[in-house]
């Protein structure tokens, strides 16, 4: 057996173990500056194929011959453009032309009505980092401009480039914040150095090797990878291997005062903690592949990123971590080295302590604590119904400062507020002319062109009659492009492409083009957002029920009962009720946020359940271990005593770490950190401390109900202890 493995295994094992992750962290690390090279925010690739909005969008390359990214530029001068500034602003587009970002024909600058403002459209090479390119190319344009007139460049480059400036600081300013925050709190916790250290070693280097599968995977394909889900993936293995960690070493210090060698302590904490290990870290990833059903690709991608990285930090914790302790022995935990005390027993301790209080508390009056409890979260998840999650304009997705929203309140106040980011319709050829009809009858369109190539603005004007003019309204019209007898139309919304009316408009195109002969698709950036946007809900209202079920299922085989697991899963889905109801408290009356992606409930959801069962988990196999000997009453009280600690430390981690998303100026990552943050702090303080614990004693024995543990009835379960016999255990967290 290993436990009486000779000297050199003892000393071979784990120092192998420590050169493979060291190995693995060696070669992982430097990808970390390399992730937007396999990265994209695209989203319309995020779509499903069959999606209207993907289908044209695929098509587009085929009329157009390109994959540039429009670039919408806006002048504006406060006192109007005279013959000299508008002189200046062509000499300086002309300038443009040259750049090597720009992808193909600059378009002259044409002026607004007003005379205040004059715009352009600038092709952008997709292949080059859109933050530079728009960059350069506003550098350019501003160069040489009269004092008074405003250069703004927005449109998809310039929300595209507003994206990738958002999320550079995943890579460092992300994880600075997160490594900090764990650090103080494990020092804090420990109050040892070289702990802290070790923990924190696990953790980055369970990311460095999880970032260099993911890194591959999407290199080759097989995964899509986003700065969002870049961003989760980072918080989600900080945070879920610290949370090992912290019960590994919890059980490492306690077999430490049991057993006079380090190695029979290692291997005796690693079958303690590997059964609650596996099963939490299990299911984290159950629920994180329930994604896998999401029609949306954002979605159905983070499952396997995630799992893959809560897959590496089981594996760290089980592995490096032990045997990084074992190589310091009691020293890991100087100055408070846990001394050999063979008198210690099971764990019996004084009653003493902030835990042994709580579970006195417990004892004493466990139904009136879980009816509040449970009053309280109820009376939280009201404002669950409050939550505006049906999606946000492109321009509100960035927090703070945004030179492409403000280039968009420019070109709304001049210009049709849709230029640049036309709607498109895929249709028929021989119906092409009762579509644009279709199109001008709508309020929301201002004007409608054709694909054409033999163009020199590659589009030609379409009347109100549905025919082709002159671009200059003289000569022949332009053919219009046919692929596999098809054209491509464009109309310019006069509502911004990213708001509540443009999305009206191209609804009512929708049923309207619904009864023109042979099929009509319409795409764009409007579209797109409407497709999204549905998908989004349609996987929320499936994945959601799915998670639960495969939840409930993994807690009956890992706690042989049914009644258990049916608790735990109640408490935590009103654990998220309430979490859901406190944001959207604060989403709309403290922070004024516009709004959620419909994608947000189902994250919060996905991660509060699969986190949150997880400490239920913590507790639970404890209470089972202490119930098998003392009995469910007396187990539920000594598992809370001994858990606490490490169970709240783990709590306070995981919200820290998701805390550090915010950070991150991007909408829907700061609504998400609140919601999980919050959310797993209710778990920590009110459902695992308070609401579970309660509802076990108060049931006793049969919520163990079907397996024989439900018919045990502990010495402790047939008497009522006296206050001065009140049990408690030492804080062993």
């Amino acid at each position: 057996m290993l436990t009486s493995a000779p000297r050199w295994v003892r000393a071979l094992l784990p120092a192998l173990f420590i050169l493979v992750w060291l190995a693995g962290a060696a070669v992982g690390g430097p990808y970390f500056g390399r992730v937007n090279e396999v990265s994209t925010n695209d989203q319309t690739l995020y779509l499903p194929e069959s999606a209207d909005a993907s289908v044209v969008q695929q098509k587009l390359g085929e009329f157009t011959d390109s994959e540039a990214i429009p670039a919408v530029v806006v002048f504006v001068a406060e006192d109007g453009l005279n013959d000299a500034e508008f002189g200046a602003v062509a000499a300086q587009l002309d300038k443009a032309a040259d750049l090597p970002v720009v992808a193909g024909d600059v378009s002259p600058p044409i002026p607004s009505e007003d005379g205040l403002a004059a715009q352009a459209f600038i092709p952008l090479n997709a292949g080059a980092d859109t933050g530079d390119a728009v960059e350069s190319l506003a550098e350019t344009l501003r160069e040489g401009q009269p004092e008074g007139v405003s250069v703004y460049v927005t449109g998809p480059a310039g929300f595209a480039a507003d994206l990738g400036a958002a999320f550079a600081g995943v890579d460092g300013l992300l994880l600075a914040v997160a490594l900090a925050a764990v650090f103080i709190i494990l020092i804090v916790v420990y109050r040892s150095l070289l702990l802290p250290i070790a923990v924190l070693a696990t953790s980055m280097f369970a990311l460095c090797v999880a970032l260099l599968s993911v890194w591959w995977l999407a290199k080759a394909d097989i995964l899509l990878l986003s700065g969002q889900t870049q961003g989760i993936l980072f918080i989600l293995v900080i945070g879920a291997a610290t949370d090992y960690s912290l019960l590994y070493v919890a059980r490492y210090r306690e077999e430490l005062r049991h057993t006079p060698g380090t190695w029979e302590a290692t291997f005796r904490a690693i079958r303690g903690s590997f059964e609650p290990i596996l099963a939490s870290g299990g299911t984290v990833i159950a629920g994180l592949l329930c994604l896998l059903l999401s029609d949306l690709k954002s979605n159905s991608t983070l499952g396997p990123v995630a799992s893959i990285g809560i897959l590496f930090a089981m594996a760290s914790a089980l592995t490096f971590l032990p045997a990084l302790l074992y190589a310091f022995g009691r020293t890991a935990f100087w100055p408070r080295r846990p001394a050999y005390d063979p008198e210690a027993g099971d764990g019996a301790a004084a009653t003493t302590g902030p835990w042994a209080w709580v579970a006195g508390r417990v004892r004493r009056n466990p139904r009136a604590i879980w009816v509040a409890t449970t009053f309280v979260l109820l009376l939280g998840a009201l404002g669950a119904t409050q939550l505006q999650a049906s999606g946000v304009a492109q321009s509100e997705l960035v927090l703070g400062g945004s030179a492409a929203r403000d280039g968009q309140r420019a070109l709304g106040e001049h210009f049709p507020g849709g230029s640049g980011s036309p709607v498109y319709a895929l249709a028929e050829q021989a119906s092409a002319a009762e579509v644009a009809r279709v199109m001008w009858s709508n309020d929301g369109i201002d004007s409608v062109t054709v694909t054409a190539a033999d163009s020199p603005a590659g589009t030609a004007p379409v009347d109100r009659d549905g025919e082709i003019q002159p671009l200059f309204g003289a000569g022949p019209a332009p053919e219009p492009t046919a692929v596999d007898g098809q054209v491509l139309l464009q109309g310019t919304l006069l509502p911004a492409a990213d708001s509540a009316e443009a999305e009206a408009v191209v609804r009512d195109l929708r049923a309207e083009l619904a009864d023109v002969p042979g099929e009509v698709l319409i795409g764009g950036v409007t579209a797109t957002a409407i497709d999204t946007n549905e998908t989004a809900i349609a996987d929320r209202n499936l994945i959601i029920p799915i998670v639960l079920l495969v939840i409930l299922f993994i807690l009956m085989l890992l706690l042989r009962s049914v009644i258990a697991p049916v608790l735990l899963v109640l408490t935590t889905v009103l654990s998220f009720g309430t979490a859901m109801g406190v944001a959207a408290l604060v989403f709309n009356e403290l922070l004024g946020f516009p709004g959620a992606d419909p994608a947000v409930p189902l994250y919060g959801f996905v991660f509060l359940v699969a986190l949150g069962i997880d400490y239920n988990i913590f507790l639970m196999t404890r209470v089972r271990e202490e119930s098998l000997k003392h009995g469910t009453r007396t187990g539920v009280l000594r598992g809370l005593t001994v858990t606490g600690g490490v169970i709240t430390s783990a709590g306070i981690v995981l919200a820290a770490t998701f805390a550090a998303l915010s950070v991150i100026p991007i909408l829907f990552l700061v609504q998400l950190a609140f919601i999980v943050a919050f959310g797993v702090l209710l778990d920590t303080f009110i459902v695992r401390s308070l609401l579970v614990p309660a509802l076990v004693h108060d049931i006793g024995p049969k919520v163990w109900w079907p397996s024989k543990l439900a018919r045990f009835e502990g010495e402790a379960d047939n008497t009522a202890p006296r206050p001065e016999e009140e049990l408690a255990l030492a804080d062993r967290g």
